[in-house]
């Protein structure tokens, strides 16, 4: 028995030579686009073969085997038989391709190494009842919220109960909105920042009691956006419970704000009564309707009284027929400014060098011609003192403000731009509270407003 073993020294890349009368080279073909298939293409010449076998005298060094000058010798059948090996294990790997579907649409090998496909069968409905449904779509924005259309039965949070002024300024700044009462300003905040609503309205100011400060330090406080305003006349009503008089009344109840509104009027109509302050004017109506309050009126709106069954004693009964409450619409995202139509923006910013800074900032938007519309100061909660010397030694001690400051222009302005690049000069903090359209619509002392609530 011939050693297969070849000597020492022997180079086998000799054993296959590009145009051996033996053995020719090894080509290899790609079925499809991953698979290689590797091929061998062996010719035997037996004339050749025979002749230059004879012409050996003597048996190889190796044991019988002849390695170099393309001479396979009797070798020539095991190298078929490993061929054929070898043949027959790529065309095995190929139809396992083909069954889990890689072939020549798919990639099977990847450098050289092969790769499964793990491909989950669906099953047509058509063929099974028992058949699952079909996977669930992923939720997107879409989902969790109307997109941002106006008045596209969007919901928006107020505070107070149904029949508020702030409710009638939802649907004025919304119309057929989805309006969702709040107990108070900071859960109407809340609902938005947690995507239950997609909007607040809130009132910031009126033109009689002045500012409400609780939503100024919430606006603050929040990183909402106001993306637009609307202004709504008051008409305050005095209701009460059907079949009393105002001689039996010895208590009158309502908002903070539509109290003051009405003091002088409550004054001249002769009523001798305590004035009680509630959260709202429309609460006032349903506390009193609910509780059966033959001794107490309320001060409300004409919806409030057709809601909660209440007789209207008193109408229009607020010291100034021009009083009038401004609301801001609050976003998550804000909208892009424009330049084709009004627009107002609110800005907040705070200082650490004085009273005089506040001059130079005025000044940034004097210089350019820009209306101010509002300028409203509040404590800086973080920095409520600060002392006058630069040792902090000293018992003098001057308050710190946040100013929050209304300008008509809009910020994709110039001008606008470069007046708040000159205040971020001369402030220690700057925020832009939003970029919004001016309310231009016309109102009318009779129409029906808000008060605060």
């Amino acid at each position: 028995m011939q050693s297969l073993t070849p000597a020492p020294g022997v180079d086998l890349k000799s054993l296959i030579q590009t145009g051996s009368t033996h053995c020719r080279r090894l080509s290899h073909h790609r079925v499809g686009p991953g698979r290689p298939v590797i091929k061998c293409v062996s010719r035997y010449d037996s004339a050749n073969a025979n002749a230059n076998y004879s012409n050996s005298t003597a048996a190889p060094a190796n044991g019988g085997l002849s390695y170099g000058s393309g001479h396979v010798g009797r070798g020539r059948h095991e190298w078929q038989s490993s061929c054929a090996i070898l043949a027959s294990k790529v065309e095995s790997q190929k139809q396992d391709t083909e069954k889990i579907g890689g072939g020549a649409d798919g990639i099977s090998v990847v450098n050289g190494h092969p790769t499964t496909l793990d491909i989950v069968p669906i099953k047509d409905n058509n063929k099974s009842s028992s058949t699952p449904a079909p996977l669930p779509k992923p939720l997107s924005i879409a989902d969790l919220s109307p997109a941002p259309m106006h008045g596209a039965q969007l919901r928006v949070a107020y505070q107070g109960v149904p029949g508020a002024y702030s409710e009638a300024a939802a649907g004025k700044a919304y119309p057929n909105c989805e309006a969702i009462p709040c107990d108070q300003f900071e859960v109407a905040f809340q609902a938005v920042e947690l995507w239950i609503a997609d909007r607040a309205v809130l009132p910031v100011e009126n033109s009689l009691g002045g500012s409400i400060h609780r939503n100024y330090d919430l606006l603050l406080r929040h990183r909402l956006h106001i993306v637009g305003e609307v202004q709504l006349p008051v008409h305050h009503c005095l209701l009460a419970l059907p079949g009393v008089r105002k001689e039996y009344l010895s208590r009158v109840i309502s908002h903070p704000q539509a109290l003051s509104q009405c003091e002088h009027t409550l004054t001249k109509m002769g009523l001798n009564v305590i004035r009680e302050a509630v959260d709202d004017t429309a609460g006032a109506a349903e506390y009193i309707a609910t509780n059966n309050l033959r001794d107490t009126a309320a001060i409300a709106s004409a919806r409030a009284a057709d809601l909660y069954g209440m007789q209207i004693l008193a109408d229009g009964i607020q010291d100034d027929s021009g009083n009038v409450t401004r609301f801001v619409m609050l976003a998550r995202e804000p909208i892009i400014p424009r330049t084709d139509r009004p627009f107002k923006t609110s800005i907040v910013f705070a200082h650490e060098k004085g009273m005089s800074v506040l001059f130079k900032v005025l000044s940034a938007f004097a210089f350019r011609n820009i209306s101010l519309t509002k300028i409203e100061s509040r404590p800086h909660r973080n920095r409520p003192i600060r002392l006058v010397d630069d040792a902090n030694v000293g018992t003098a001690k001057h308050f710190e403000y946040m100013f929050y400051v209304d300008f008509e222009a809009s910020m994709a302005e110039v001008r606008a731009q470069n007046a708040l690049a000159e205040v971020q000069e001369f402030t220690s903090f700057l925020r832009v509270l939003g970029s919004y359209p001016m309310d231009m619509t016309p109102w009318s002392p009779s129409a029906a407003g808000g008060a605060g609530d």
